[in-house]
């Protein structure tokens, strides 16, 4: 395992990365696919690598190309390892959710600063012993990058929420709608799958994390929504896919090379 460490750190290195669909390859710019061995097993798929806005971005999508896995069986460890592997600081996770409030319609975009794991079962750390490791998640997303993020979002026109709290559900069923008033009465703004472990793994591997979430749908505890459907939340989510590659886009454009945040020193008091 250290001699291929040594081969991977040696060729592929990644300022950046970035999780999500696949409509996000065009980003891209004549990337190089490239299969990174983790000690968690694969990662969703291969990892496309280039550059972007004269910057080197590593591409994941986090459930894989065709869609195979489903929120609740990605291998989040190994996504989030190999983007270590490559050297990535600072990691753009885009994603599709529902709304819990009125004023969050489809079509906004929210950027978060909180998030509530009511997922069950998911392998949601790196540090299983035997030194024990606490590592603080006050404040789940990076500082710096969150408005970086705002105002990326906010110069093409989005309409933004510059803050909110996700609850990540198990998945892969939709909430039921006294589950979803749930949520909604305890002031939560958006409800998605895939958050957690995710950005919480970014914590203890001491990578900067921002969140873009793209509202597709009014979850279904709001009075009258409609339940949920998959078709909905595609639909959406392609008719904004270039919104969030643009956002994506000036993110990475505007992103300093020098972090001013304290996510890289996450384990410094965790022990």
């Amino acid at each position: 395992m250290l001699y291929f460490r040594e081969v991977v750190l040696s060729k592929e290195r990644a300022e950046i990365g970035v999780f999500g669909g696949s409509g996000f390859y065009s980003l891209i710019e004549n990337a190089r696919e490239v299969w990174i061995e983790t000690p968690y097993g694969a990662p969703s798929d291969k990892v496309a690598i280039g550059q972007v806005a004269g910057k080197t971005v590593a591409f994941l999508p986090r459930h894989g190309k065709d869609h195979r896995f489903p929120p609740q069986s990605i291998n989040y460890r190994a996504n989030l390892w190999a983007m270590k592997e490559l050297g990535v600081t600072r990691i753009i996770g885009p994603t599709a959710c529902g709304s819990l409030k009125q004023d969050v319609a489809p079509g906004h975009m929210v950027v978060a600063d909180q998030v509530v794991d009511r997922t069950s079962g998911r392998t949601d750390t790196f540090y299983d012993g035997p030194i024990t490791t606490h590592v603080s998640f006050a404040d789940p997303y990076c500082p710096q990058l969150r408005p970086i993020a705002i105002g990326a979002l906010k110069s093409i026109g989005v309409t933004t929420h510059e803050r909110g709290t996700i609850v990540v559900i198990q998945g892969p069923r939709f909430s039921t709608r006294s589950e979803s008033k749930w949520f909604q009465d305890a002031g939560w703004e958006v409800i998605n799958m895939t958050q957690y472990p995710e950005c919480y793994l970014a914590r203890e591997l001491e990578i900067c994390y921002v969140n873009i979430s793209l509202i597709t749908d009014y979850d279904v505890g709001l009075e009258g929504a409609p339940p949920v459907t998959h078709e909905e939340v595609l639909k959406v989510f392609a008719d904004n896919n270039d919104r969030v590659k643009q956002a994506i886009f000036k993110i990475i454009e505007a992103t300093p090379a020098e972090r001013s945040c304290n996510c890289g020193n996450a384990l410094a008091s965790a022990r």
